[in-house]
């Protein structure tokens, strides 16, 4: 099967000044990423965020990606990814529109079911069932779809109820931006996978086996498998997008997965071969995605902020290819 050439993007979440973040966007642009990912948390620091287990994030994501655009030319920019419950679903809708518009047509709009229910009790945001989450989602990618291709905007249903008004501005890609969805299950992957147009597949569980007795490298297949059968004949045009949350390019392959080990305080054996770990010589991180792309579906590589630099030449060598 075909697979899509790689493309990389970078998700960042900090700058202590306007400066900086000018600086280090324009950055990405020159080491060759496709895309600047903003994420779409707010807890500063304090015990909720250590509960939650969420990355630091200064930066709220709309004001980012519209700085972000402005000082960038070619970088695509996005959000991995919208919560749709963080946000009224009309506004967000004319939101993403704006920035496609004032991006000159540079956005992805990347948008899930939300996860973390103790960011959303810090919020005072209710946590609904996961059914009901989806159920949402499915309603708010349809409003988006119709914001963003300037339709009479009409939408009667349980969580979106919107009328008497023109989706404006259009979006400048037509019919809409770019639209990733992310998850981890079967009913939001195989969504993705027909409504979407790159799937974002959730970071697999450091664990050895999962509740189902599977490993993380067949957990990481059967996520993959979820969004082949469901796409059907469109699988070889979807981006298929996925994280390698820690990554140490070293000479030393050893020497790289026992200083993530130290870090995490996870068992090296865990890291080993983990699809969402990259270790090692740069040669063998590049034969690993060529590997994982084949096995995985993952054609679309975000890497942290803090790795942009020394993950470029992987960078070089794969892009579109």
């Amino acid at each position: 099967m075909d697979r899509q050439p790689f493309r990389f993007a970078v998700q960042a979440t900090n700058a202590a000044s306007a400066r900086e973040w000018r600086e280090f966007v324009r950055r990405v642009e020159q080491l060759g990423y496709s895309t600047l990912h903003l994420a779409d948390h707010y807890l500063g620091p304090g015990p909720a965020q250590r509960e939650a287990r969420t990355p630091r994030q200064d930066l709220a994501p709309i004001a980012a990606i519209a700085a972000a655009a402005a000082h960038t030319s070619s970088l695509k920019v996005g959000c991995r990814v919208f919560c749709i419950d963080y946000h009224v679903p009309a506004v967000l809708a004319k939101e993403v529109a704006t920035l496609d518009l004032l991006s000159d047509g540079r956005l992805e709009i990347g948008i899930g079911a939300g996860w973390s229910g103790v960011e959303y009790e810090a919020m005072g945001v209710t946590f609904d069932a996961p059914g009901r989450r989806i159920d949402k989602l499915t309603e708010v990618v349809a409003l988006i779809k119709s914001h963003c291709a300037g339709e009479d905007v009409t939408r009667s249903g349980e969580y979106v109820n919107v009328h008497g008004y023109q989706g404006t501005p259009a979006s400048v890609q037509r019919p809409h931006p770019p639209i990733m969805i992310g998850g981890g299950g079967k009913r939001v992957l195989s969504y993705a996978a027909r409504e979407a147009d790159i799937v974002s597949i959730n970071t697999v569980p450091f664990v050895a086996r999962n509740d189902d007795g599977l490993t993380p490298q067949e957990e990481a297949a059967r996520r993959y498998e979820y969004v082949r059968a469901a796409a059907g004949s469109r699988i070889g045009d979807l981006d298929v997008e996925g994280s390698p949350y820690f990554v140490v390019i070293d000479d030393d392959a050893t020497r790289a997965y026992d200083r993530i080990a130290a870090k995490t305080g996870m068992a090296t054996d865990l890291l080993h071969d983990h699809p969402n770990v990259l270790a090692g010589p740069q040669d063998a991180i590049v034969e690993t995605l060529q590997r994982r792309r084949e096995t995985h579906g993952i054609n679309y590589v975000t890497v942290q902020q803090s790795q942009a630099e020394r993950f470029a030449p992987v960078v070089a060598r794969l892009t579109g290819t």
